[in-house]
């Protein structure tokens, strides 16, 4: 399959960078071809314009700030997001992306008011994160991040998409065992994507 990795962290030397080799690794043993959107290094503006939201529903003209990352979502059929979770959320990067790349006429569109499904021909998710908090404590606030991948991604795809969540909780405390023992699960997985 064509897989989009989507990769949100600054830091080149961090441990999200060894989960996204290792995770990379794994799809390049699967056979997958990726398309590694490293928002970070490329980039990416996170923040919506004012002249976006005005042209926001104006399909297809509201995708001409973006055109390159939606026609990189286009030609995906499997989407691998891989992020750190900070105070319980999305990274801004990557909750910009979405802002900005999942728009009218390109995750959804619209008919007679109703937003309807229109990434169908995404077949695969996963989702890779670590939370500086034990899994507890996320799941008192509801843990945002795995809703937006398991659900609000699901909605988008009608269903259609396989959805796997990959998380390391307490990641202030993981030994290297522990970090180790990770990076091998996300490895394994991402080579049976």
């Amino acid at each position: 399959m064509r897989v989009l990795y989507l990769y949100a962290h600054p830091l080149e030397d961090s441990f999200h960078a060894a989960i996204r080799d290792a995770a990379r690794d794994g799809l390049r043993a699967a056979g997958h071809e990726t398309d590694l959107c490293d928002l970070y290094a490329e980039g990416f503006d996170p923040v919506l314009s004012a002249a976006e939201r005005r042209g926001y529903h104006e399909v297809p003209g509201n995708r001409g700030p973006v055109e390159d990352y939606v026609g990189r979502l286009e030609r995906a059929e499997a989407l691998v997001l891989s992020f750190p979770t900070w105070c319980f959320g999305l990274p801004a990067i990557l909750k910009g992306w979405m802002d900005r790349v999942l728009l009218p006429g390109v995750s959804f569109r619209l008919e007679d008011g109703v937003a309807k499904p229109n990434l169908l021909h995404i077949r695969k998710i996963a989702g890779i994160s670590t939370y500086g908090r034990p899994r507890w404590t996320a799941m008192l606030v509801g843990d945002p991040p795995r809703m937006a991948v398991t659900r609000y991604l699901r909605v988008i795809t009608a269903g259609r998409a396989a959805i796997d969540y990959h998380a390391l909780y307490d990641m202030n405390r993981a030994s290297d065992a522990r970090r180790a023992a990770f990076l091998a699960r996300v490895r394994g997985r991402m080579a049976r994507f």
